[in-house]
């Protein structure tokens, strides 16, 4: 049964709900989600660490939400939370690797498209690449960041100025409504400002990145009021999550769920409405709501959030009650689920051990109110808000719907084989805070590898794993820092002494048949690459590597139509074009025949028109028009 997405029978409800609601408002609708970014490094909020007058201008002219939280501390499920009005408990996507929005759930995007909105997103990073599921709705879904490579220590992106000039072309040219999307990846891990920032801010990269980044949405907003837009446009600002840098142990994000990494910025500036201040809690599912009150627009019933415009007036909420999860430590290495609640200053989080806090007198959850508060309560309260955000259509299939996600989970690697099978019962020794160091240990590794301390960095994560074999990412790691050091043969190594420990590992079957790739042994890989396949068809990596061991091989054919089937899953990477491209030359080399020309050079446009500077396609389209040339000379005929 399909759940949610606008079908017939929703459209008819849709079209008498806007008769219904307030009269819609044609205003255009400017999302900008900033990755990473912290609360406190926005200025307005304090400028203790960095100047962001951008920022601070919008929000002078906006509603400022001071008690915003996400509900993830990862990038592609609070964007999913955002764009669908709902949590992880409804629409499922509790992590990055493994994860992809089933096309059942209504996006934001779907929703203003089928009111003749022209939509488009500008994507800055891998985590949120097509192929995620985040592009349903948009008639551009441009995430042309470069290529992310399945053994680099750094997710691919591009900054922001690469980000906003094509999202200012866009919109210069829309004659009619429009809803944008821009993302911006800068704040992220490594922290890396260009210049000048990168001396002002010598001794806080981090916060470079950030004025780096509110200096270019300056150029967007110039822009915006230049162009007369900003009497028009609504535009709400905020951050998918924040980052720890060291607060209470964390060195990034994705791990605990402290204000460091889930207290973010929002503002939402709607035109001809009064600036406010707000200190009320809300949450990322309230975006989707609030836009929709701020076009007249009823919102779908299934959303979970609830418009924020009232609160800007000084209206109450209906629940106040805010759910957040952090699941990754849970999927990758079976430690204990982290899940909780906040509700009015209270901060309940269920681990092994747990922790209550007062988030009004002790805004940096210093001391845990556990042992003075009803915890048998607040666990019954989280089970009651859990089944509740479910939802009613969710909820009939309950049953079925965990155990296939833990089966999943399972079959992908992303729960362990000591950790299989549903585990239940946590205790102190699997409580994040218990297995902090582990986890410190291991970020250092990575910390001490960028900063060339190669021999640390690899003792460090040998000891990890020796302390915790079932510790998938660690070996993933271990194999990716011995690639780059040109080590290709304990690269290979590393993957292999995982799946020792953890035969049932999928992410590890896979990491190893893509690298086997890399060191030319492409028998094992055809064969390891083939069942991944199996067990995961909607991987493009795996259609691309098993492509490469097969066109490596002599096998084009079979080539050419895997890396249809990644095209399929990814119509933006660069790099199926031109491997597409390779085996169209590869023909018209031996064959002479010009059809195969066309279809070299057509490819190999395509992946230039996605990456003007991959030089593989150059190389390949001069090698085409060379041969073509010398062709043309040999029989004196002009193709």
């Amino acid at each position: 049964m399909k759940l949610l997405k606008i079908s017939t029978i929703v459209l008819l409800g849709l079209s008498l709900s806007l008769t219904a609601a307030a009269k819609q408002k044609d205003y255009n609708v400017l999302l900008i989600t900033v990755d990473t970014l912290r609360y406190d490094r926005v200025s307005f909020h304090t400028d203790a660490y960095v100047r962001t007058p951008n920022m601070d201008k919008l929000a002078s002219r906006s509603a400022v939400y001071h008690r915003a939280f996400a509900h993830n501390p990862v990038t592609l499920p609070s964007h999913v939370n955002i764009m669908t009005g709902t949590t992880p408990l409804y629409h499922g996507i509790s992590d990055n690797p493994g994860f992809k929005l089933e096309d059942r759930f209504l996006t934001m995007a779907e929703f203003l498209k089928e009111v003749d909105y022209s939509t488009a997103a500008f994507i800055a990073a891998f985590p949120l690449d097509s192929r995620f599921g985040l592009d349903q709705g948009f008639d551009l879904y441009d995430d042309n960041y470069g290529v992310q490579k399945p053994y680099s220590l750094y997710f691919a992106q591009r900054r922001a100025d690469e980000v906003l000039e094509p999202a200012i072309k866009w919109i210069s040219k829309q004659t009619g409504k429009w809803f944008s999307w821009v993302h911006l990846f800068d704040p992220h891990d490594p922290y890396d400002p260009p210049a000048p920032y990168d001396q002002l801010y010598k001794d806080d990269p981090y916060s470079g990145e950030a004025a780096f980044m509110d200096e270019q949405l300056g150029k967007l907003f110039d822009f915006l009021e230049d162009s007369g837009r900003m009497s028009d446009t609504i535009i709400i600002l905020t951050a998918d999550h924040g980052e720890a840098l060291g607060d209470k142990g964390e060195i990034s994000h994705s791990y605990f769920a402290y204000n460091s990494t889930i207290h973010v910025p929002l503002f939402v500036y709607v035109p001809a409405r009064k600036p406010a201040e707000v200190h009320e809690n809300v949450s990322h599912m309230d975006i989707f709501p609030t836009v929709c009150e701020a076009l007249g627009l009823k919102s779908p019933k299934h959303i979970q959030g609830e418009s924020l415009l009232p609160l800007a007036k000084g209206k109450g909420r209906l629940d106040a009650t805010i759910y957040f999860e952090s699941m990754t430590p849970n999927l990758t290495a079976g430690w204990a689920p982290l899940r909780g609640f906040i509700r009015g200053d209270m901060k309940f989080i269920d681990q092994p051990i747990k922790e209550v806090y007062d988030l009004k007198r002790d805004v940096a959850e210093e001391f845990n109110l556990a042992s003075k508060s009803d915890v048998t309560r607040l666990e019954k309260d989280l089970k009651k808000l859990q089944k509740k955000l479910r939802g009613d259509v969710v909820e009939q299939n309950l049953d079925d719907v965990e155990q296939d996600m833990i089966s999943k989970m399972r079959t992908l690697g992303y729960i362990t084989a000591g950790k299989a099978k549903g585990q239940k019962k946590y205790g102190p020794k699997d409580d994040l805070k218990s297995l902090l160091p582990l986890q410190i240990k291991m970020l250092t590794a990575i910390k001490d590898f960028r900063e060339g301390r190669h021999d640390q960095a690899l003792k460090n994560l040998k000891e990890v794993i020796t302390t915790r074999p079932d510790y998938i990412p660690a070996y993933s790691h271990m194999s990716n820092l011995f690639f780059s050091l040109g080590i290709k043969e304990q690269a290979v190594q590393s993957l292999r002494d995982g799946l020792k420990a953890n035969r049932d590992s999928l992410y590890l079957q896979a990491r190893l048949g893509l690298m086997l790739v890399e060191v030319q042994e492409y028998e094992e890989a055809i064969k390891l690459l083939k069942k991944c396949i199996a067990k995961e068809d909607n991987n493009p990596d795996y259609f691309i590597y098993l492509g490469v061991a097969q066109q490596k091989s002599g096998r084009f054919e079979l080539a050419l139509a895997n890396y249809q089937e990644a095209l399929k899953l990814d119509k933006s990477n660069s790099l199926i074009y031109n491997n597409i491209g390779s085996v169209h030359l590869m023909y018209f080399l031996r064959s002479h025949d010009l059809n195969q020309y066309r279809l070299a050079v057509s490819n190999f446009n395509n992946a230039l028109a996605f990456n003007p500077f991959l030089q593989a396609a150059i190389n390949g389209r001069d090698a085409a028009e060379k041969f073509k040339s010398q062709l043309e000379e040999r029989n004196s005929v002009k193709y």
